[in-house]
């Protein structure tokens, strides 16, 4: 058999990885998995979120003096209508800051996790992948 080398690997002697080229690409990896846990925080609050608008909507169509049980921790406290809709009001304000502030996270490490990659890419061009497959 004849050995033309197509579809073996051959290692490319001109790439070479130095120690600090090699804690840039680590840098990168703990950024990328940082940001998939912030995305999968985030979609958790955004949907809480959604559960908190739809609880209003069910709640407009209350008797005024119904008792509406609300959980606290994890306890069901019986309030007024009025009270649990400035309740619910309440937790909608806070999920809101709070996925506003997974959001600037997520863009920070989105905008350090771009630079990483043009300074690797710039370096290593086709040799190294920083692309996530879902891209």
């Amino acid at each position: 058999m004849s050995s033309s080398g197509k579809g073996t690997f051959q290692p490319d002697s001109d790439v070479h990885i130095s120690y600090e080229d090699q804690q840039k690409i680590n840098k990168f990896a703990r950024l990328n998995a940082k940001l998939d846990d912030y995305k999968d925080e985030l979609k958790v609050k955004q949907n809480d979120m959604k559960n908190l608008e739809e609880a209003v909507e069910e709640l407009s169509l209350a008797d005024d003096s119904e008792k509406i049980p609300y959980l606290i921790g994890e306890v069901f406290v019986c309030q007024s209508l009025e009270d649990t809709l400035i309740s619910l009001e309440t937790a909608k304000s806070k999920k809101e800051n709070e996925i506003s502030e997974l959001e600037t996270k997520c863009e920070e490490l989105k905008s350090q996790m771009s630079e990483l990659k043009a300074h690797l890419y710039g370096k290593f061009g086709s040799h190294i992948n920083l692309e996530n497959e879902e891209d």
